[in-house]
């Protein structure tokens, strides 16, 4: 046996070490680290490190790095309208929903079931905070996420086959885990609009979980959808597995006013 033989058999000699260098390596290219690297070996020199240490630490540092970029990407991709997580969101505020049934929603199990959402409520409750903080949980519990407005999903559907904008944005709603549509039935529809609606709805049926925010409850949408065939169609696919969720308290909005006297004015 040489001297490099030795050596080599010496640095790998850590079985379970071993084992980490090869969970984490596989499929890495390292591409993260390359330009970290000088800062990650004066680092290993200063500590003194083992070149099997060493391995790991530059392996981890590359997982992590693509992890945090996987990470930024889902939540760029999801077009949130804004970042407010489930901790900031104020039972207090709204009592309508018990802090038990806050954390079953948070550990999203319902997604793996494949169930719907409706949060049904007047403007101003916390229903868009609800399903953003809904949707960047499961972004960061691994789940690919989307949110969309209800006019802005009638605009990619009707230019999905013009625009290459569009129909990236509707592939990217077709694979997620989890679509969020907001304001539902905000506005009429015309009987195209609404067959569209339709297609989209069925695309994800058994393949995702929808969370729909509305005003208006599910027996009011045939007025707006304009047609009672699709309607009926619509509601036998998102009410076969959902939980609807009132959110009943005032406005948090108009509780929470600004005056344009400098002062907030509190509803009583």
């Amino acid at each position: 046996m040489n001297l490099l033989t030795e050596g080599i058999l010496s640095v790998f000699s850590h079985l379970s070490q071993i084992q980490q260098l090869q969970d984490i390596m596989k499929g890495l290219r390292l591409v993260e680290t390359a330009k970290h690297l000088p800062h990650l070996i004066r680092e290993a020199e200063q500590k003194d490190l083992s070149f099997t240490q060493f391995l790991l630490d530059v392996t981890s540092y590359e997982q992590t790095r693509r992890e945090e970029k996987q990470l930024n990407n889902r939540l760029k991709w999801a077009t949130f309208p804004f970042s407010k997580t489930l901790e900031e969101f104020n039972l207090k505020e709204q009592k309508s929903l018990s802090n038990k049934q806050l954390n079953r929603l948070k550990d999203l199990t319902w997604i793996e079931q494949l169930y719907n959402l409706i949060l049904l409520g007047p403007p101003g409750v916390g229903k868009t905070h609800l399903a953003v903080g809904l949707g960047i949980e499961a972004i960061n519990q691994g789940y690919k996420a989307i949110f969309t407005s209800m006019g802005d999903l009638i605009h990619n559907l009707k230019t999905e086959e013009i625009t290459r904008k569009s129909k990236a944005r509707m592939k990217r709603i077709r694979e997620a885990d989890l679509v969020i549509i907001d304001d539902l039935m905000f506005m009429a529809m015309d009987q195209q609009e609404a067959n569209m609606f339709f297609h989209l709805i069925n695309d994800l049926y058994n393949q995702s979980s929808i969370i729909l925010t509305s005003n208006k409850a599910p027996k009011e949408w045939g007025e707006l959808l304009g047609d009672q065939a699709i309607t009926t169609a619509i509601l036998d696919r998102i009410l076969h597995r959902v939980e609807i969720i009132h959110l009943n308290e005032d406005s948090y909005r108009m509780k929470h006013r600004s005056t344009i006297f400098g002062e907030q004015s509190v509803s009583k």
